[in-house]
């Protein structure tokens, strides 16, 4: 039953305070109309026994307290979903706007979605090969994972979701669908993704949704529920696999931040609400599998750490919801490594469930484990270095220094256009660990160390037979 008010006693913010209501409920669905006639949309984000706190998306510009009439629908905000949905671009609030047929729903969804009983979901297992070598090798991405990106202003992260996406697939099956909602992202960013979408011909298998800069803050809330929503349903209701990446988390959060400033809430750690794990965590659960449901939902959150803090409140309450990170390296874009993924951070918990004999190889699991703990010491090689000098290092401590910078040379850095197999990665880490002595590799089986370290390969001459596959080319990167 639609109830219709003009009691807005107070504008603050994003926010109405409409007084004197009564039976209203939390995240009901509101239309507001102006003074001028134009409509709006909100939700209830607090309801008391007489008072209702609504967000309006729209913003709240131009609203006059006398004369803007309220109604409550009694419904929570629903989301129309298709198929047709695929190759299609929406706004924040998931209207179409680029020029195309109006959707037909198929169904029609809350975008709060449905809890997912623990119980029913399934095991993520199936290895998602990206072609990236520091993820597939050092922290593989399994299908239903939710696996964010650590990164900084100004560092290339939009390429490389932009590169997962095109290139991500599970081995010896279909490649993903793309969900992809951008909040708060400037016009440039939002043409790269859509460009590059288009470019690669992958567009017809995309939903975009965006919010950009210049948009309304609120929406920013909404907007990957919306994405999610429509995620949920190709995957659950029409049994794709797909992948859904969400940038700018941080962006995401500030909204947050400026809603609660507004409701006049005691602020938590560095005056983000402290309910903030809780929200997010609406977002990242939805990612998944499903026992007996053919599809599953694999999340790539991005976010942009204030001056590139890792313990700051998003990266920090998102590393313990999500499951891992990839982590992006100032000091390897400053050194022109694309992509600049620091593995030592760096983590996927659900790593070894993707990996191993009838996955990837059997020698992936001992093989990452080696390539990890030799660049571990070759960096703090480096460190010494600085303090003693390179006259003062011993053979084995120089030999790692020259693993160290070589492994960010020919396994860390690749071509944008690069698509490496998993094999071509597990290869140029063998050719890596042939700059070793046998005796150094303590975390590989002998098997392996028999049959895929080569006994030339020594330090004393690595140029000979170490690193004996070259790396692929790589072409230019597009500018961003």
């Amino acid at each position: 039953m639609i109830k219709e008010y003009t009691s807005i006693s107070r504008v603050a913010g994003p926010l109405l305070v409409v007084e004197g209501v009564k039976g209203i409920a939390y995240a009901e669905l509101v239309h507001i109309t102006t003074q001028t006639g134009e409509e709006r949309l909100g939700q209830v984000l607090e309801a008391r026994e007489d008072m209702a706190i609504v967000q309006v998306f729209e913003g709240t510009g131009g609203i006059d307290t006398k004369n803007t009439r309220v109604r409550f629908t009694g419904k929570t905000l629903k989301l129309g979903v298709s198929k047709e949905m695929l190759g299609r671009i929406f706004n924040g609030r998931g209207d179409p706007i680029d020029n195309g047929p109006k959707i037909l729903p198929e169904k029609e969804l809350d975008i709060n979605g449905n809890p997912i009983n623990p119980y029913a979901r399934d095991v993520p297992e199936d290895f998602i090969q990206t072609g990236i070598s520091t993820i597939d090798t050092m922290n593989t991405l399994v299908r239903g994972q939710k696996l964010p990106i650590f990164s900084g202003a100004g560092l290339p992260h939009n390429m490389l979701a932009a590169q997962i996406a095109r290139q991500a697939q599970v081995k010896g099956k279909d490649s993903f669908s793309v969900v992809f909602a951008a909040m708060g992202i400037t016009k440039e960013e939002a043409l790269f993704f859509q460009n590059e979408f288009e470019r690669t011909g992958s567009l017809e298998n995309v939903v975009m949704f965006l919010n950009l800069a210049d948009d309304p803050t609120i929406e920013r809330i909404v907007t990957p529920r919306l994405a999610l929503t429509t995620a949920e349903y190709l995957a659950y209701e029409c049994g794709m696999h797909v992948l859904v990446i969400l940038t700018d988390m941080t962006n995401y959060c500030e909204a947050l931040r400026e809603i609660s400033a507004a409701r006049n809430e005691v602020p938590g750690r560095r005056g983000y609400p402290g309910y903030m794990y809780t929200d997010l965590s609406t977002i990242y659960e939805r990612a998944g599998k499903i026992k007996g449901r053919q599809g599953s939902i694999t999340q790539v959150p991005i976010l942009t750490m204030p001056d590139d803090d890792i313990t700051h409140p998003i990266p920090d309450l998102t590393g313990y919801i999500t499951e891992g990170q990839f982590v992006l390296s100032r000091d390897l874009h400053m050194k022109d490594i694309y992509p600049p993924v620091i593995v030592l951070p760096s983590l996927s918990r659900l790593m070894n469930k993707g990996i191993g004999e009838g996955k990837t190889r059997e020698d992936h699991y001992d093989l990452s484990n080696q390539l990890y703990a030799g660049y571990a010491h070759g960096n703090e090689v480096r460190d010494l270095m600085a303090v003693v000098g390179e006259e003062s290092l011993s053979e084995i401590d120089r030999t790692y220094l020259k693993f160290s910078d070589l492994f960010e040379e020919k396994f860390v850095k690749q071509g944008f256009e690069e698509n490496r197999t998993i094999e071509e990665s597990l290869t140029i880490g063998w050719e890596l660990l042939k700059l070793l002595p046998a005796k150094e590799l303590k975390r590989i089986k002998e098997k392996f160390i028999k049959k895929y370290h080569s006994p030339e390969g020594r330090p004393d001459e690595p140029t000979k037979k170490g690193l004996t596959i070259p790396p692929k080319e790589p072409k230019k990167s597009p500018e961003m």
